[in-house]
């Protein structure tokens, strides 16, 4: 019988056939990109506003009267390393050190923004455009500014770090270009580890947002000769008009205004987010007003990028916060607060929130209760507090909120008050507030408080997700990220909620549902009809989920939906075919689908980009466990631990590969350390825990369970693992304790009540 796993790759390839004669006969109609000359004629007004605007200035050739930092032999000490910034005839110099560590001369290229950092970028072998680690700090003097500072400054990069100038994550034709630059193209060639890139324009410009701009032009040009031709989007590709065809009426009763029509469509949000959002690329050289999530997987409210509340954390940008914000509910779009030509305000200050927020109700003492014109009482210090990026950029959290201190007490989140009231502490803001507003918003839930329950997993942790998911009133995000704690802590009660996600008219929320399947392959059947999902980043997040079921239970239409959706995958993967990452993913995916000699290529050809990248080498033992092979592992996994001494990834799976050699010492040391340096991996511990029980410790692994319990109250394995080690130890009150902990999270566990049942009847005796 012929296997249907090898026939897939078939199909793959068919389906890729298809896919690119499709996209050819569609190109001929295509607009093309003219640059923003083209557009300076008709649109003069709106074009002086462009060109002295930070879009204008995203990305500039070096010249005089673009180049702000100091090039008269200034001198900069960093690392060790002596860098000096000078001129040569017209041309800006840096004499620093290059990618063989020693010091070379570099010519600046470009320059990279203006405001309020400015940074440079130098031409490489391969096409590639760096980003030097040293910036100018354009602010002024007394600000703190007009100096050169490193952006790295307590860290020591070395060439061949990643971080380090000429290394891979400040390479501008991944890591920036495509959000400093007009209708670019990366054209990585992945054999010879290169770029050819282009673009129409250096900066954001007018195509940049509105797309490109021929079938516009040719509209202009029979209007003004034999008539207009039939098009009311007069040729434009992403059509912006719609959210400014209403007006904001205000309710005087409330002090808020409203919008006079409902928002017609998300097109303008969704062509900032193309530059304001955290996410990756799944479309090469989207072009403008391509549903957001048809280019783009974004990052939902994950922690290290978001607090536990939504609140920015790490350089997310505007997008996902927005989304969060009443704002956004409202109707409000980023042109209601932001001139979008200039990228300036609509006004300064508190007029800005005036345009929808009536003064004498919310710009008075009785609501801000700090001093007039005092910085307590703007408007934007309160509601949208600043984290300070790349040095010196603050930058405000637009998911625009009310302070809630309450939280700071309960989940350590961060808030306004204390922001400027460093002196004071998280409860006596909550003090304050809560007597200002006996009523407000303290008293009522957030769903932060559901994320960070979820996020610890402790008991009542999967009602309260539950109940979040299926809440449409609550932000799609916030949802789409409730989501992502079910396959930690999901029973069966949370199935339905799961399936109704699965159908949420939200993309977000279905993408966080298929991201947080809770089964495994007992509910791999609800994922199938995902394959054919309006919406790309669904699909092939639907296809990785589903890499490696079983062909012979699925119909003919279900294999295609299957094959397609998975070779959209592949596609969106070669988007970013120069980062590593690509390459591990690409690893998994042909791991789950049985093709072990892909999957070993896969990984090689990320430690070929990056020969440091640890994961790959993590990913290549385990391709070797799975062979038979571990000999082969353990030397990956020892280089891998020679980079990384302290990777927990790279420890726990040594230490398993030595329990299969039977190397129980060298086990032991090895997986003790993995759950040392992640204690937040429930799984690590208690690995290490079953570990030192087999090894005559179950003194030691009962200690070791117990703790872990405090921590991750509602992981299923370790209450398993401490109620067999409690019979074990003859102590069947602990032991039925832990079994009950258990039953709350596996109420229909009907071998689980008959170990109750036992163990509670041995009591009695």
């Amino acid at each position: 019988m012929i296997s249907l796993r090898r026939i897939l790759p078939c199909l793959l390839l068919a389906a890729l056939v298809v896919s690119l004669f499709g996209v050819a006969a569609r190109a001929a109609d295509d607009a093309r990109f003219v640059g923003s000359a083209g557009c300076v004629g008709c649109h003069q007004a709106q074009a002086a506003l462009w060109k002295g605007s930070h879009h204008t200035q995203a990305m500039q050739p070096a010249r005089d009267a673009t180049v702000l930092g100091d090039f008269a032999d200034a001198r900069f000490v960093n690392g060790g390393i002596t860098s000096v910034f000078h001129r040569d005839g017209a041309r800006f110099m840096v004499r620093t050190e290059g990618p063989d560590g020693v010091l070379h001369e570099f010519e600046i290229a470009h320059t990279f923004g203006v405001y309020p950092l400015q940074q440079y970028l130098i031409a490489l072998p391969g096409g590639r455009l760096q980003a030097l680690g040293i910036a100018w700090d354009s602010r002024p003097t007394q600000a703190g500014g007009q100096r050169w500072y490193a952006l790295y400054p307590d860290q020591s990069l070395a060439p061949g770090s990643r971080l380090h100038w000429t290394g891979r994550d400040q390479t501008w034709n991944y890591m920036c270009a495509a959000c400093h630059t007009t209708d670019l193209h990366k054209k990585y060639d992945l054999a010879a580890d290169s770029y050819a890139t282009t673009f129409v324009e250096t900066g954001v410009g007018c195509e940049a947002c509105h797309g490109p701009g021929s079938r516009h032009l040719d509209w202009a040009k029979g209007a003004t000769s034999q008539g207009a031709p039939e098009d009311p989007r007069k040729g434009i590709v992403a059509w912006l008009k719609a959210n400014t065809e209403a007006s904001w009426v205000m309710d005087a009763a409330r002090g808020i205004a409203r919008r006079s029509v409902p928002r017609a469509s998300d097109t303008e949000l969704e062509v900032c987010a193309g530059c304001h959002a955290r996410a990756g690329a799944i479309a090469d050289s989207p072009v403008p007003g391509t549903p957001f999530l048809d280019a783009y997987l974004p990052v939902l409210l994950e922690p290290g990028l978001y607090h536990a509340d939504g609140q920015i954390e790490g350089e997310v940008f505007e997008y996902g916060s927005f989304l969060q914000s009443r704002m956004h509910q409202a109707g409000v779009t980023c042109s209601d607060c932001h001139e979008p030509h200039g990228a300036s305000l609509r006004a300064e200050g508190n007029a800005l929130c005036a345009q929808c927020h009536m003064p004498a109700k919310f710009d008075v003492p009785a609501h801000h209760h700090h001093q007039v014109d005092s910085a307590g009482a703007q408007c934007a210090n309160c509601h949208m507090p600043t984290r300070t990026y790349m040095g010196v950029d603050a930058r405000r959290d637009h998911s625009i909120r009310v302070p809630r201190p309450d939280l700071s007490v309960s989940l350590g989140t961060p808030n306004a008050c204390s922001g400027c009231h460093a002196e004071k502490d998280a409860a006596w803001a909550a003090g304050v507030v809560a007597g200002w507003f006996p009523g407000g918003r303290q008293t009522q839930p957030h769903y932060g408080q559901v994320l960070a329950a979820g996020r610890a997993g402790g008991v009542g942790a999967e009602r309260l997700v539950d109940g979040l998911i299926g809440d449409r009133a609550a932000p799609g995000i916030a949802r789409a990220t409730a989501l992502l704690e079910l396959p930690r802590i999901a029973t069966a009660a949370s199935l339905p909620v799961w399936r109704a996600a699965l159908a949420d008219p939200d993309p977000l929320v279905r993408l966080g549902a298929v991201r947080g399947q809770p089964g495994g392959a007992s509910t791999n059947a609800d994922l199938l009809p995902l394959l054919a999902d309006p919406t790309l980043a669904v699909r092939t997040e639907a296809a990785r989920a589903l890499a490696g079921i079983d062909p012979m239970g699925l119909t003919a239409p279900q294999r295609a939906a299957l094959a397609r959706a998975t070779e959209e995958l592949r596609v969106a993967f070669m988007v970013s075919a120069d980062r590593p990452e690509t390459h591990v993913n690409f690893g998994l995916l042909d791991t789950r689908l049985g093709l072990s000699g892909r999957a070993a290529a896969d990984y090689q050809t990320a430690l070929r980009l990056d020969p440091g990248f640890v994961p790959a080498l993590v990913n290549l033992a385990d391709l070797d466990r799975a062979q038979g092979q571990d000999g082969q592992g353990v030397a990956h996994l020892q280089q891998a631990l020679a980079l990384e001494p302290d990777n927990a990834d790279a420890h726990h799976a040594l230490g398993l590969l030595l329990v299969r050699r039977k190397d129980y010492p060298g086990a032991l040391r090895e997986l003790e350390r993995a759950q040392s340096l992640a204690p937040d991996n429930a799984r690590y511990v208690y690995v290490y825990a079953v570990a030192l029980n087999s090894t005559g410790a179950p003194t030691a692994a009962w200690t070791v369970l117990q703790q872990a319990q405090t921590r991750f109250p509602a992981n299923t394995d370790i209450l398993s693992a401490l109620v067999s080690f409690a019979q074990a130890r003859g102590d069947g009150a602990a032991a039925l304790s832990y079994a009950r902990s258990l039953q709350a999270l596996r109420p229909g566990d009907a071998r689980l009540a008959g170990l109750i049942a036992q163990l509670q009847a041995a009591m009695s005796h």
